[in-house]
């Protein structure tokens, strides 16, 4: 296969350049999936019934959290992108690594959140605010574990092969995929808990 030299390796050959588009038009399918989730949510707000509100239920330092561990990470895999483009391995495993660790403690604190939610009285069940609340945070906390996944699979084949046209297009594709989950926590932390707060 042909190498494209004047381009970052990722986009070093037609395929991988159809591959980083093709991962776009999926990225706006998501867009789609999680804007259906969102106004199925602000939708049924206000709908709790007897069950807690998001001023009952919400506390800002796990979030806050969250919102640290979750942004971060958005560097931290800039930065894998970045020692990758230079051919350094070990600085782009070290970041990607890192990654994925924060993307861990994302999960371990969400995972805790949704028990102390469901310890107040407040289950998927309880009313409609809080069924399209556990769905919106579920598929977004389901996203980010499939992203570790993921990630975990690139980084041993990083490990093994070095930076090839394959691998470098695969962690580069990841990075987006993980930049957008990025953007739909800040959705998330901005209209779910900030606003639910007030």
């Amino acid at each position: 296969m042909k190498i494209d030299a004047t381009k970052p390796l990722e986009y070093g050959s037609e395929e991988n350049s159809n591959k980083i588009f093709g991962f776009w038009i999926f990225l706006g399918a998501e867009i789609a999936l999680f804007s259906t989730l969102f106004t199925v949510y602000f939708v049924l707000v206000n709908r709790y019934a007897t069950g807690p509100n998001g001023t009952e239920l919400f506390e800002l330092s796990g979030v806050l959290w969250e919102t640290f561990l979750l942004l971060s990470s958005s560097f931290t895999i800039g930065l894998a992108v970045h020692s990758m483009r230079l051919g350094l391995k070990k600085p782009m495993m070290i970041f990607f690594g890192l990654t994925l660790l924060m993307g861990l403690g994302f999960l371990g604190i969400e995972i805790t959140e949704f028990f102390t939610y469901v310890h107040e009285g407040a289950t998927i069940s309880t009313s409609a605010f809080t069924s399209s609340l556990f769905v919106l945070l579920g598929t977004h906390g389901a996203h980010v574990s499939f992203g570790i996944l993921w990630g975990a699979s690139i980084l041993l084949q990083v490990k093994r092969q070095g930076f090839t046209l394959a691998t470098a297009n695969k962690s580069f594709i990841f990075s987006l995929y993980w930049h957008f989950l990025d953007v739909v926590w800040i959705f998330i932390f901005s209209f779910v808990y900030l606003k639910g707060l007030m």
